[in-house]
């Protein structure tokens, strides 16, 4: 800047002249130009640096579905792919990727393209015309001017199940937050179901709220796959209690007869701590009632049962109480147990 001012001041001295007129304005160019592209290389940076700000900010406030590596999208049925062929513009078009995952393209018939990548089915292409001696050295490059409609289902405990349009495998992660994220009854693990084969194995993907999630941020969903979040397993603690009810088990889906105790803010004065019970019923309809004493765990005499989903742990408050009450009406009161959620 201190250059471009001296030189336009010593040119204010300069008496007109018609020789010199060239000469003067070779000068105020070559000073200009380097301040010129100072000053625009400063307002390309604040420029770049404003709308990194602004990208970010967009980001934040709303989850994309579309993966930031385009090298993971792949060719689905559906897709209206463009093909290029250099230098032999009668086989330049766009195609459409017929239900088989196959591009059907002049002199060479049908070309299966399922699955692949766009560098993958480019080279797919430029084998189909060698093979076919159509072209000896062709060089064919494969672009997507349209993405098939394609979904992912999220059921279970979610702010808001539904389909979440996918058009290339995404984070398991990116998913549960496109759909409001976990409910506080979700529990620990979400299943996945692939390729929507009702049939095929689940994938079982260990999930928790309050830690890193490093499994599941590793995992990629895939357009056509189902994704499970099952609410978190439930035991009702009743009887002579503080807080009689249903509490969601822990994180890790463990909890044993103490810790729900401790959860139900402890027993009562009146309660009967050497007529506990455990009341279990078994998925084949069976149910199994289990005596314990909390003074004996309490004295570390005897190990705290490990209870779980649907379990109920029912204290007396007398002996005669604990006599009389019967299974069934336990597992009557306790399906009409508020349920509380204390993680």
């Amino acid at each position: 800047m201190a250059t471009m001012c001296s030189v336009i001041m010593a040119t204010s001295r300069i008496t007109f002249n018609r020789g010199l007129l060239p000469l003067l304005g070779i000068a105020l160019q070559m000073a200009i130009m380097p301040v010129m592209g100072k000053c625009q290389a400063t307002a390309g940076i604040a420029a770049s640096s404003s709308i990194s700000k602004g990208g970010s900010t967009t980001q934040s406030q709303a989850v994309s579905i579309v993966p930031k590596d385009f090298s993971e999208l792949r060719i689905e049925p559906g897709d209206l792919l463009n093909v290029s062929v250099y230098d032999t513009p009668e086989f330049t078009n766009a195609y459409r990727v017929d239900p088989s995952g196959n591009l059907t393209i002049p002199l060479c018939g049908k070309v299966n393209v399922r699955g692949l990548t766009m560098p993958e089915a480019a080279k797919r292409l430029e084998a189909a015309f060698k093979d076919g001696q159509i072209l000896t050295e062709p060089q064919v490059n494969v672009d997507v001017q349209q993405y098939a409609g394609e979904y992912v289902t999220v059921l279970g405990e979610v702010g808001s199940p539904g389909r979440v349009e996918l058009i290339a495998p995404t984070h398991l992660s990116e998913v549960i937050a496109q759909v409001g994220g976990l409910t506080s009854l979700a529990g620990a693990r979400i299943r996945i179901r692939h390729q929507g084969d009702d049939a095929g194995p689940e994938e079982e993907i260990p999930y928790f709220r309050s830690q890193s999630n490093q499994k599941a941020a590793s995992i990629f969903v895939r357009p056509g796959d189902s994704v499970f979040v099952p609410r978190a397993g439930i035991v009702y603690v009743l009887g002579a209690v503080n807080r009689p009810g249903g509490y969601l088990m822990q994180e890790d889906g463990k909890l044993n007869v103490a810790q729900a105790l401790a959860l139900s803010g402890g027993t009562v004065l009146q309660a009967n701590t050497e007529g506990l019970r455990v009341i279990r019923r078994n998925s084949d309809g069976t149910v199994l009632d289990f005596p314990l004493s909390y003074n004996a765990i309490a004295k570390g005499t005897q190990q705290p049962l490990m209870l779980q989903a649907q379990d109920i742990v029912y204290v007396p408050i007398s002996k005669a109480k604990a006599v009389f009450s019967s299974t069934s009406g336990l597992i009557s009161t306790a399906t009409s147990a508020a349920i509380y959620d204390l993680r």
